[in-house]
């Protein structure tokens, strides 16, 4: 049965079917092409094909759910991960990114150090969080991957992710794969772009180290929904109330931007790098 044949004398229903037809194929062909960067998003099968087409670099982009201030919601460092290695993984083609993960040591929670101080912050032990970092890693390697890249966007545990990828390469010596660890990435975001914006005339006591002008901009670049604007202007208290290290009242989408493509450009140029070492 044809729907748009003899029926010209309804052509109200006519142009309403056709435009159904033609709204519900666009519809499909939108949902139709898969995100081939992030890996949780991707079939087995695709990720076989990938393989098979030369996509063997993986990215471990390390998160964390940690307190950020009144003003910025605690999985700031997860949603950052995510979309910043998304991006270097697109520049650097033939490039896929593993889940976050977003479970990394936080202070101590029986003695409540560090940011464990504050509601909401998660916190697990070193050795398993290193665990994971390792077993994600083999499993990547087991289904062919030969280059499997940390990315860290907390600074405590940095040293954890050059550990468990130096005992990586030491186990898979002989082998093709190589685990990497890229500094640059964390050292951007903490080092080049505070240089940035004191090139711009802000001070340090503004930038801060942590949910200060730096850290929260960088979160406005990425997310503005976990900002929560009216909290920016709170009058000034000790870091120990507040968890901010910093003034992020002139914090702004447009300096987040300076340090979000430091952070990509720094990371694609060390990920080649290391690549290029690979035997």
């Amino acid at each position: 049965m044809n729907l748009f044949k003899d029926n010209a004398h309804l052509p109200p229903l006519r142009r309403w079917l056709e435009s159904t037809v033609l709204a519900v194929s666009m519809a499909s062909g939108v949902h139709a092409a898969p995100n081939q960067v992030y890996l949780d998003e991707m079939t087995w099968t695709e990720v076989r094909d990938a393989l098979q087409s030369g996509t063997t670099t993986v990215i471990v982009p390390v998160g964390g759910t940690e307190q950020s201030g009144p003003h910025m919601a605690l999985g700031k460092h997860n949603v950052r991960a995510q979309d910043l290695a998304g991006q270097i993984a697109q520049k650097l083609g033939k490039t896929v990114v593993a889940p976050v993960v977003a479970y990394v040591p936080e202070g101590s929670i029986s003695s409540h150090t560090g940011h464990m101080r504050f509601a909401g912050t998660i916190s697990i032990p070193v050795d398993a969080f290193t665990a994971v970092l390792s077993g994600a890693a083999r499993s990547l390697k087991q289904h062919g991957f030969l280059d499997v890249v940390f990315v860290g966007d907390h600074g405590g545990y940095q040293s954890l992710l050059q550990q468990t990828a130096d005992r990586l390469n030491r186990e898979w010596a002989g082998s093709r794969s190589r685990a990497h660890y890229v500094a640059d990435y964390y050292r951007a975001a903490d080092q080049g772009f505070a240089q940035a914006l004191r090139a711009k005339g802000f001070t340090n006591a503004q930038i801060g180290s942590h949910a200060g002008l730096a850290d929260t901009s960088l979160m406005l670049a990425v997310d503005a929904n976990l900002v929560r604007m009216n909290k920016l202007g709170s009058a000034p208290a000790p870091e120990s109330a507040t968890g901010i290290s910093g003034d992020p009242k002139a914090s702004s989408a447009a300096l987040g931007r300076i340090g979000t493509e430091l952070i990509i450009g720094s990371s694609v140029l060390a990920i080649q790098e290391a690549i290029s070492r690979r035997p």
